[in-house]
């Protein structure tokens, strides 16, 4: 997961270095705390829009995504020029869905634009314009050729809340007075770690400690209040 998109953000599928150390929940998390940065997306004028067929809706849909929410899904991309396929993410990570918060960058803007609004188990078949996917550069030599337009079939298997929800914030918020401590995110880190495939020591969790503060504290009053923790505009805290 994380820091270059998991398909197409910045290239088809993989981590980027550094990430393959830790399993995928605390990367997402410690990616939604700065600790790992993504390269900023290339603004350009919109001229077309992202087209959205849906192949398979259920029935039951109680819940929908949308932007902060973690998402598991598989996508297969094709160029829209001539049908061949660059991308299957059943081929990478011994071809388990992919997870991924929604809205945030962490995939090409086509894609947080089509999978809003979707169901778990929904199916979709969508059109992404080259301006809300590799525009005039395109990727990696002639994979993805400049000003191409892409298709994605996607698969959603589940949607949940993302790391920077409201309830993670008042787990986190221990003595619940709206603001999260050094001492509070320190207890919460130690549990996400303890999590991981491989357990970090105590100077590295406090080194990803000052660095949340540093991406975060805005204010540098010591504290992560609800307005610097909610960045992702989920319900009021």
């Amino acid at each position: 997961m994380p820091a270059t998109r998991p398909l197409p953000s910045r290239g088809p599928g993989g981590p980027a270095p550094g990430a393959m150390r830790f399993s995928s929940a605390l990367v997402v998390f410690l990616y939604l705390w700065g600790s790992f940065s993504a390269q900023e997306q290339k603004k350009e004028e919109s001229t077309e829009e992202v087209k959205i067929e849906v192949l398979y809706r259920p029935e039951n849909c109680s819940k929908t995504s949308k932007k902060g929410d973690l998402l598991n899904a598989h996508y297969d991309g094709y160029l829209a020029s001539d049908g061949s396929k660059f991308y299957c993410s059943r081929t990478q990570n011994e071809g388990h869905p992919k997870w991924f918060v929604l809205g945030v960058g962490q995939v090409i803007k086509g894609l947080d634009v089509a999978m809003m609004g979707m169901c778990p188990g929904e199916k979709r078949k969508v059109i992404i314009p080259p301006e809300f996917a590799y525009g005039k550069e395109g990727y990696e030599e002639g994979k993805i050729p400049p000003d191409a337009t892409l298709i994605f079939e996607i698969e959603l298997y589940a949607v949940t809340k993302g790391p920077r929800s409201v309830e993670t914030f008042k787990q986190i918020d221990t003595d619940n007075d709206r603001q999260l401590s050094k001492t509070e995110i320190s207890h919460f880190l130690k549990r996400e770690f303890e999590k991981d495939e491989k357990p970090r020591d105590k100077s590295y969790q406090n080194a990803v400690l000052e660095d949340i503060f540093k991406k975060n504290d805005h204010n540098g009053d010591g504290f992560i209040s609800p307005k610097e923790y909610n960045v992702y505009q989920h319900d009021e805290l």
